[in-house]
């Protein structure tokens, strides 16, 4: 049938994650889009292939089914365009090296995702841009670390394992104040688009690890990059030039995902934040970290910008001595059975890691006790409490 005129139009979050970025009449009638792989496109004559008129070229530049994903996106984002690629590092990669050259400046939030930061100091430095790093809680004043040759500000809230949060608004229209030249860029894969729409407050492109809650269920890998029209082109260029892309398949999971991504992050936030809160009253815990606590110093920016919290926080484990935050560390996450100890997050199963801040350079480590990372899943919420407690007893029995 065809999608009625206006469907989505002011329609709730979860109807339009059910119905947007397809149209069933676009094609036989089925309700999801049909997985189109290929490389090769045919044309019906040389005219048609000489001039670029036909819309699909070659598999690398596009398919029916990651169309379909990109317009779902782009309706999240409020963007002019999303590139899908291989995973969540690829989708900060690639606008940085879209948007820095020898001799530029960027600023890097010091609460960086780690693997960020790695490229910065290796591929970044190597190519001659400099490279400085700033405090999250910044804000407005990130003017005073601009300089002439200031290219591009990164930022992401909260801030991978300490969660802190940013001014996202303030620094954008302070960075753009002073230059409009310079690219805001937000990695905004804790909130997703329906918790934080970053091209809303000022940012110039959005970047996510679909891996995480689009996908849902930890089997994806890929990254999306949503920019606004001033950017996207440049950005759409320079992918051409490196030749990622997003894999037809993933493409349609990670659209099968979008369906059921508002339910599951209700579910998700619920939970964290129940364990949170219980987590802040235990004997044997120094401080949670988690932006949704009134406790948490960055509660007011996220309460003001955020309309919901996801599944990952962070808390950090009472230990008497730093000689006690390993040997403690180690108990408690290896006495849990339901957790699994893993990286990444977003899927339905909880999972736990104890986190390495030593290569921070502003944003030290908590001195209080060992930080672990919970992403709290989708099971009930006494069984992970259970399984936590667990935890704490075999930090006890030490």
């Amino acid at each position: 049938m065809t999608r009625k005129t206006g469907l989505l139009d002011n329609a709730g979050v979860d109807t339009r994650l059910a119905h947007l970025g397809y149209d069933p009449s676009s094609g036989a009638g089925f309700v999801n889009p049909p997985i189109v792989r290929g490389s090769t496109v045919l044309f019906p004559d040389t005219d048609t292939m000489m001039s670029g008129r036909q819309k699909y070229t070659y598999g690398t530049h596009g398919t029916p089914t990651t169309d379909a994903l990109c317009a779902a996106l782009n309706e999240l984002e409020g963007s002019a365009g999303t590139l899908l690629l291989p995973s969540g590092l690829a989708a900060i990669t690639v606008p940085f090296l879209t948007y820095l050259s020898p001799g530029d400046h960027a600023l890097i939030v010091d609460s960086v995702y780690s693997p960020c930061r790695r490229f910065c100091e290796t591929v970044l430095k190597r190519m001659g841009v400099e490279i400085e790093y700033y405090h999250p809680s910044v804000g407005a004043d990130i003017i005073s670390l601009i300089k002439s040759n200031t290219r591009l500000v990164h930022t992401e809230a909260p801030g991978s394992n300490t969660m802190e949060m940013q001014d996202i608004g303030a620094i954008a229209a302070a960075a753009h104040g002073q230059n409009p030249e310079i690219v805001v860029t937000m990695d905004n894969t804790w909130a997703t688009p329906l918790y934080f729409r970053p091209l809303d407050h000022g940012v110039d492109i959005s970047m996510h690890a679909a891996t995480k809650y689009p996908s849902g269920h930890s089997d994806i890998l890929m990254g999306t990059v949503s920019a606004n029209a001033k950017h996207w082109k440049a950005l759409d260029d320079m992918n051409t030039n490196l030749g990622l892309c997003g894999a037809p398949e993933d493409s349609y999971l990670i659209l099968r995902g979008l369906r059921t991504m508002g339910i599951r992050l209700e579910h998700h936030q619920k939970s964290a934040l129940t364990i949170a809160q219980w987590l802040e009253s235990h004997e044997d815990v120094a401080r949670v970290l988690h932006p949704a606590l009134p406790s948490f110093p960055g509660h007011d920016l996220w309460k003001r910008d955020f309309k919901g919290a996801s599944g990952v926080f962070s808390f950090v484990l009472k230990a008497d001595s730093k000689d006690q935050f390993l040997p403690r560390g180690r108990a408690f996450l290896d006495a849990l059975s339901l957790f699994g100890l893993g990286y990444s997050w977003g899927g339905y199963e909880s999972l736990a890691v104890l986190v390495n801040l030593s290569d921070r350079r502003i944003c030290t480590a908590p001195e209080e006790g060992p930080l672990i990372r919970l992403q709290i899943g989708l099971e009930n919420v006494e069984d992970i409490q259970k399984d936590l407690e667990a935890g704490f007893a075999a930090v006890r029995a030490l």
